[in-house]
């Protein structure tokens, strides 16, 4: 770079901090150089802020994005006061549940904060446990698109339907993974930074924990004294789920790189936020231009992870499981989630939609283009009829394929790995989404039973694991 542009750039960037703190109250200018003050001193000086690096999560939630702008004004400020300034490294997982809409916001944000041509700033997202520069045009993995979609049905199955766990445990598992591999990849991180209160931290970490109980997994004692012990604790977390979900069937994921392992400092910026009304504050509403996206999956709260896939799961389970309408169940679902939902401000005429027909076909349409499921194998999963030897089966078809009643000892039969036609073999993987080998390892299965992690998240995480870190990246 020559010095004449490098003069160039630095007055772009010094334009862009003063549009950013243009938008901050005097509170937040307050915010601003307290981490300005963190930052410095985690690096060991000014002096050696110049090599330091430090990573953030972003989901795209109004958290992460908030704390993103702060984290820029925190570095191009340093930059206007010492030589150099500290590297910016963001993260992003991308699952299943995010939409190009969630994509679209992500980039909006970084063109704002003047990223994409800023040497000091890394833009990576992780997709089926691959690191790659983040790109909010690139097409969804197919293979990252099945493995979500068999594991989204395996867990559904073995929970009997249980809606939050069948939409987040997939998501929350690969946590762990996920923070190793962008922690180590190219040398590293220094620090870790997060605006996630200490009791969300807590809850998302209980979450991963408790699907672990019960499996093969030796019982570990003590907290791990690491951020670096505690990804890779619940990276075996979630490794010992899947083997106990699939048992013989289970494919071990290649192991995240060690290479750049470092001991990570942690730069907790939740007291920072307090009193910031995020939803209205003018640094995510006008500078970053942040909004919502309804149909995206969220990591701030699992109880309402995908609000409008939920409500279609709980019409489903309505009309299917408990001789009510439709509508009902997803009424039910959204009084249940109405605080939330004020909170996410969905918009009243989508919420009104849910609850009609063309609502209907929007939820169905969507599950299918993100999950790859259609009705009929929603429904087959909520119902849950293979696990136990199959004895919710004729019950399931009974109520939602009545002629296939005199197809059910054969139907056993296929289940047991007998001799079969390849006409029964092929209905019962076109309705459930599965293989064979899989629906014969789910009938001699017993159900998960889903336990309600939320309601005692923070006790548990805070009994078992002490100190509280960032995971959502929400």
């Amino acid at each position: 770079m020559s010095a004449i542009h490098e003069q160039a750039m630095n007055y772009v960037y010094q334009q862009v901090l003063q549009r950013l703190i243009g938008h901050f109250t005097r509170e937040e200018r307050t915010a601003l150089q307290l981490l300005v003050q963190r930052i410095i001193v985690s690096a060991g000086g000014v002096e050696q802020v110049g090599n330091y690096k430090v990573l953030i999560a972003h989901g795209g939630g109004e958290v992460s994005s908030y704390t993103l702008a702060l984290l820029r004004a925190a570095q191009l400020t340093i930059a206007g006061r010492a030589p150099h300034t500290f590297q910016l490294r963001v993260a992003t997982l991308r699952h299943a549940g995010m939409t190009q809409g969630m994509l679209d916001t992500l980039n909006l944000g970084y063109s704002r904060l003047f990223f994409h041509d800023d040497p000091r700033v890394e833009l990576l997202v992780v997709e089926n446990q691959e690191v790659q520069p983040f790109n909010h045009l690139q097409p969804a993995s197919v293979s990252g698109r099945e493995t979500c979609q068999r594991n989204m049905l395996m867990v559904g199955h073995l929970t009997s339907g249980d809606c939050r766990a069948t939409l987040c445990t997939d998501t929350y598992l690969a946590l762990g993974d996920f923070y190793q591999r962008v922690t180590t990849w190219h040398g590293g991180v220094h620090a870790l930074v997060s605006g996630d209160s200490p009791r969300k931290q807590r809850q998302l970490l209980a979450w991963i924990k408790k699907a672990a109980q019960g499996t093969t997994l030796p019982a570990t004692k003590g907290r791990p004294q690491s951020l670096n012990g505690l990804f890779a604790r619940m990276d075996e977390w979630s490794e010992a789920y899947y083997s106990d979900v699939y048992g013989d069937h289970y494919v071990a994921s290649s192991t995240p790189s060690t290479a750049g392992h470092r001991h990570l400092a942690y730069i907790g910026i939740a007291d920072l936020l307090e009193g910031v009304d995020l939803s209205s504050s003018p640094l995510l509403t006008e500078f970053m231009a942040y909004a919502p996206d309804p149909l995206g999956f969220h990591f701030s709260q699992p109880a309402y992870a995908n609000p409008l896939l939920m409500a279609h799961l709980r019409g489903l389970q309505a009309q299917c499981l408990r001789d009510l309408d439709y509508e009902e169940g997803v009424q039910g679902f959204f009084q249940q989630a109405a605080h939330y939902m004020r909170s996410r401000q969905m918009p009243e005429e989508l919420l009104s939609q849910a609850t009609t027909q063309a609502g209907r076909i929007v939820s169905s349409t969507y599950a299918h283009q993100f999950f790859g499921l259609d009705e009929t194998q929603l429904i087959c999963m909520l119902f849950s009829p293979f696990i136990q030897h199959g004895e919710r089966l004729e019950g399931y078809l009974r109520q939602c394929h009545p002629g296939m009643l005199v197809a059910l000892p054969e139907l056993h039969k296929v289940l047991q790995g007998k001799a079969s036609s390849d006409m029964l073999q092929q209905w019962l993987v076109d309705a459930s989404g599965l293989s064979m080998p899989l629906l014969q390892h789910l009938y001699r299965k017993r159900p998960l039973v889903p336990d309600d992690v939320l309601s005692s998240g923070a006790r548990f995480g805070a009994r078992n694991e002490g100190k509280a870190f960032q995971l959502s990246g929400r």
